[in-house]
């Protein structure tokens, strides 16, 4: 692996363990201020588009307040050039007790060393009973 990939999966490593932490700070200082996020799901083909710093931070920070207890479980990361992939599980609880645990996908550019596009890709799988 290159060097240069080396820094990508090295970045995204850290990107997960914030994500794991609730860590707005840890998170977006892997990303650019012009940063979008597409998120899994939307009326969109690309889901639901966040724009900028501020939009895809909310939308991180309202991802962990509607599951206080969500990780990205299994992680695995690969890096190509300006590209960068995680593989992941999804796990949560969500509000009414039922579980999320679903696998999914990140697909990364980066640029200059950070994150500027990061599209998810989950599967959609019906809801488990509570545990």
């Amino acid at each position: 692996m290159s060097a240069e990939n080396q820094k990508t999966v090295a970045l995204l490593e850290q990107l997960f363990a914030a994500f794991n932490r609730h860590d707005i700070e840890g998170v977006m200082a892997c990303m650019s201020e012009d940063c979008v996020f597409e998120g899994a799901a939307g009326a969109e083909a690309y889901g639901t588009r966040f724009n900028g710093a501020a939009e895809v931070a909310a939308a991180f920070v309202k991802v962990w307040t509607t599951y206080p207890d969500v990780s990205w479980q299994g992680t695995s990361h690969f890096a190509a050039g300006d590209k960068g992939v995680s593989q992941w599980t999804f796990c949560a609880t969500c509000p009414d007790g039922k579980r999320i645990e679903a696998d999914g996908v990140d697909i990364f550019t980066l640029k200059d060393g950070k994150l500027v596009l990061k599209q998810a890709f989950r599967k959609d799988r019906p809801l488990l009973d509570p545990q």
